[in-house]
């Protein structure tokens, strides 16, 4: 028998209505574009990769910069910089490799354009392969500055034979930031991104510095 209370149009609009409701609200992230969109986080900017990245790769090229072959360098304020390498959806890029390179404690790059006056027991260019779990970890100086440029780290991160980011870190609250041309061309969300903070640490200063790439 018909209900009286809820005519059997009145039902099916009922109903109707309720499975909409129902299908909007569990529906997976990948039927709401906008929301899975609204998810995904900014890549690392990127920046020039300048003149001094090394014409040949030294021989020694592991995460210890500070080493180069049995010399040991002993300038500077030696630090430990590391993060993690993630796509925009927040999955470690594993295999991903990190390349750093920059100048030693007297601002001279292993490179010819230099005159090759950098000091040999400072290795001055690294490279690691991220894992699973995408960290990667080096051990260098904290960056000084040189003529026309604030201190700064040289980073480039590839995946097999793609270069996914060429970048630079810069030094939280170095005096030679806003003097700096790229620093000073840099927005507000690109500066908070690419200057990290150097804090004391167990051996030396730590930056941690996480990178952002489009895998």
């Amino acid at each position: 028998m018909p209900n009286p209370i809820h005519p059997p149009a009145t039902r099916r609009r009922i109903l109707t209505a309720g499975a909409s409701i129902l299908a909007v609200t569990t529906a997976p992230a990948w039927l709401s574009p906008a929301r899975a969109q609204a998810r995904r986080l900014q890549p690392t900017p990127s920046q020039t990769e300048g003149p001094f990245y090394p014409v040949a790769l030294p021989a020694d090229s592991d995460f210890d910069l500070l080493r180069n072959g049995s010399a040991s360098y002993q300038r500077g304020q030696p630090a430990w910089v590391e993060g993690t390498v993630v796509d925009t959806a927040g999955a470690p890029v594993s295999g991903a490799v990190v390349e750093i390179w920059q100048c030693d404690q007297a601002g001279h790059y292993h490179h010819p354009g230099d005159g090759g006056r950098a000091d040999p027991a400072f290795q001055g260019f690294g490279r690691v392969t991220v894992g699973p779990d995408g960290r990667y970890r080096f051990r260098t100086l904290r960056p000084v500055a040189y003529s026309g440029r604030t201190p700064h780290i040289h980073v480039k991160v590839r995946l097999a034979s793609r270069e996914l980011l060429t970048t630079q870190l810069y030094v939280a609250g170095d005096a030679g930031n806003e003097r700096d041309f790229l620093w000073g061309g840099l927005n507000e969300a690109s500066r908070a991104a690419l200057t990290v903070p150097f804090t004391p640490g167990a051996g030396g200063l730590l930056a941690r510095f996480p990178l952002i790439v489009q895998a």
